[in-house]
């Protein structure tokens, strides 16, 4: 029994390649082949992180510096401190995002931009579990 050439192109089209939740996502290869041969690189690396997550994800940029290694164990210790406080699913730069917040928080209280020191709250509050949340807003208005 042979099966018709079109069926078999389908099939090939059809491979299913991620899963998200219940929903599975199609892979049509003919769209992502143009995709990649059309693109910049890293447009079409965001449109693959799309596709496969279903979430937008902001450009990244790799950034370099040279650290001692008597540094090294309190850069380490910091950053896995922070993976714990924020859930340890979180990404060593975002670990880092949140330590350079926390000082610029505390480096704007003192005579600095009190914007600066809401925004870096607001960025907080955003990632706290919600029992954490009412807590932190039943005592910023018993504090009010």
């Amino acid at each position: 029994m042979t099966r018709s050439p079109s069926v078999q192109v389908q099939k090939r089209q059809s491979v299913s390649v991620a899963q998200n939740g219940e929903q599975t996502l199609s892979f049509e290869s003919a769209t992502w082949l143009h995709k990649a041969q059309s693109l910049p690189k890293e447009q079409f690396k965001a449109e693959v992180e799309r596709e496969l997550t279903g979430r937008e994800s902001e450009p990244s940029q790799l950034i370099y510096f040279k650290v001692y290694k008597s540094q090294a164990p309190v850069i380490e210790q910091a950053i896995d401190t922070a993976a714990l406080m924020l859930g340890s699913d979180k990404a060593r730069g975002y670990c880092l995002e949140m330590i350079c917040a926390d000082f610029l928080a505390g480096a704007h209280l003192e005579g600095g931009s009190p914007k600066v020191l809401l925004l870096s709250m607001l960025r907080l509050f955003r990632f706290l579990p919600a029992a954490q949340r009412q807590e932190f807003l039943q005592q910023v208005t018993e504090a009010a």
